[in-house]
């Protein structure tokens, strides 16, 4: 009985030793490694995907410690639904599992989405306030300061201030006030020194006009005129001037032509093309009746409460080189409003006598505007013409016939069919059944219907029809690289097996044999029956010798023998 414990106390002892000898497995903690995206709008609702070790599927994403709709994937990977309109701010982005500790964190961003930009910014200035130091009376001087705000979108640039009254003189500058360039929002300062030359007595209000001039960061020009009224005052002292704006805001609706492509493309002489045209109103009022004129035009209108068409000039154009096809080079294209863009075509034609090169086309868009004047905006585009090289390749005589692993002429020419000159270069050769020799050479100029031959070999690889591929390089009329391809077809057959001459005089249709080896004595026995005239061939495969058999001749009987 002893024994037996002992014994089984041995056996556990060893198995401990034993599993003690293997690593147990080490797992990771878990842990929040990365959120994607990482960056969402809050006008929308949005699914986060949660990266990261050991997730159970009771994890729970937290936003800020509140909880989302958390789905689970696997064990690195949850999805979480982030709701709209959450306030704009960088969150933090954690996990919760139940009875376990979740190390690592990630910041999500939430952003409100853009404002919608407006079709058109440009600089507006206001007059903000405005101060007098000094007595405006009869001969006296006084200061101005005028306060202006830029309240447009953009910013204003070459500030400029023009000071005019007939009861004042502007001092020390001329009543030219320079204040640079004003960024949208800000506030300019314009203290401007006058003399009073006219009478006050009886006036309560003297009247100043301030013209103020700038540009934007396109070069458009603006101009903003203001009146100002400054009190009369009996002595010195200060007083407060209340201005009256008159707006000037430019008004106007401006036709652009933003792109423009055609349909065939290279363009050459004698080819019927479509030209497509995107035109925008870039203006800030609405375009009416809009016209277009292609090769340059103008059209008018009669004004008065309801416009009335006054005629299209569009046949002065240019056409020397462009004609319209299929429809006159007038169309309408209706109304446009404010930043609106549409598309316009027109079907013209390559005259056959125009020559390579980039030739301007004039477009004209007559419309009226919110004032029902008929305005003109002529644009110009650029066309490219190409003469780009018409040859055939052929063969200038019938190849002989083709067969697998036998090398066989081609007779290769390349004739200009075209009706001007061309000058071309490398030629190649190229096919994959087959190996080609004498595959590629220099063309050079080629006259109209002349020709250039290059004589090659082809080896076949394959029987069938066998296609070769001729490469052509070539620089087009505005100094590109260019290539032509044109294919070439030649049949191929199989080749042919040699077969044993058969000699007819041998029985059996046998052929003749092949000699075998001799020996020396051999030859000179063979040597000897050629020098009496016997046969001296050399003997079959075998080594067996032939040797001559004679006939032997029946005894003669003569008479009376008594044999019969």
């Amino acid at each position: 009985m002893k024994t037996t414990l002992l014994r089984f106390v041995a056996l556990l002892l060893l198995i401990t030793l034993v599993l003690a000898t293997f690593p147990s497995p080490v797992y990771a903690a878990p842990n929040v490694a990365s959120v994607t995206p990482d960056e969402i709008m809050n006008n929308i609702e949005n699914t986060i995907i949660v990266s990261g070790t050991e997730f159970v599927p009771e994890a729970e994403v937290l936003l800020n410690g509140d909880s989302l709709a958390t789905t689970f994937l696997n064990s690195e990977t949850l999805t979480a639904v982030v709701p709209a309109d959450l306030p704009a701010n960088t969150y933090a982005v954690t996990v919760v599992m139940p009875d376990v500790s979740v190390s690592g964190s990630a910041t999500l961003k939430i952003m409100s989405p853009p404002t919608e930009p407006l079709p058109f910014v440009r600089p507006q200035f206001v007059v903000k306030s405005t101060k007098i130091n000094g007595s405006v009376s009869n001969n006296s001087e006084f200061k101005l300061n005028v306060v202006i705000d830029n309240a447009g979108t953009a910013a204003a640039y070459s500030v400029q201030a023009v000071f005019v009254s007939a009861d004042l003189v502007p001092l020390k500058n001329g009543g030219v006030a320079v204040v640079n360039n004003v960024s949208a929002g800000e506030q300019e300062n314009i203290a401007q020194n006058f003399l009073v030359t006219g009478s006050t007595y009886g006036k309560s209000v003297i009247t100043v006009d301030v013209t103020v001039t700038y540009y934007d960061d396109q070069g458009n020009t603006y101009s903003d005129k203001f009146s100002l009224s400054i009190p009369t005052t009996g002595g010195g002292g200060s007083g407060i001037v209340y201005p009256t704006s008159t707006p000037t805001g430019l008004k106007s609706s401006q036709l652009v032509i933003t792109s423009y492509a055609v349909s065939i493309d290279p363009l050459q002489p004698g080819e019927q093309f479509t030209l497509t045209a995107t035109v925008q109103n870039v203006g800030n009022v609405r375009a009416q009746n809009i016209t277009m004129i292609v090769g340059g035009g103008s059209s008018g209108s009669s004004g008065g409460e309801t416009p009335q068409p006054g005629g299209v000039s569009g046949g002065s154009g240019e056409f020397t080189n462009f004609a319209p096809v299929g429809a006159s080079n007038v169309q309408s294209l209706g109304d446009l409003a404010a930043g609106n863009m549409i598309q316009a075509r027109q079907n013209l034609i390559v005259n056959v006598s125009t020559n390579p090169g980039a030739y301007p086309m004039k477009i004209t868009f007559s419309y009226l505007n919110d004032k029902n004047e008929s305005i003109n905006d002529e644009q110009v585009i650029t066309l490219l013409v190409y003469s780009l090289p018409n040859v055939d390749v052929s063969f200038y005589r019938p190849p002989d016939p083709f067969f697998v692993g036998e090398p066989g002429a081609l007779p290769i020419q390349v004739v200009n069919i075209g009706k001007r000159s061309a000058v071309l270069g490398n030629m190649k050769l190229t096919t994959d059944a087959g190996t080609i020799e004498n595959g590629s050479g220099l063309i050079g100029s080629i006259d109209t219907g002349g020709y250039f031959t290059l004589d090659s070999m082809l080896i076949p690889e394959q029987s069938g029809t066998v296609t070769m591929d001729v490469t052509i390089e070539y620089t087009d009329d505005f100094n590109q690289k260019r290539t032509m391809t044109r294919a070439l077809e030649v049949e191929v057959m199989e080749g042919m097996i040699e077969e044993p001459i058969i000699d007819p005089s041998m029985g059996g249709g046998e052929g003749f044999p092949v000699p075998g080896e001799e020996t020396a004595l051999q030859k000179v026995w063979r040597f000897i029956l050629g020098l009496f005239g016997l046969d001296s061939a050399p003997p079959p495969a075998g080594g067996e010798e032939i040797l001559p058999e004679f006939e032997e001749p029946a005894p003669e009987i003569k008479p009376g023998s008594g044999k019969g």
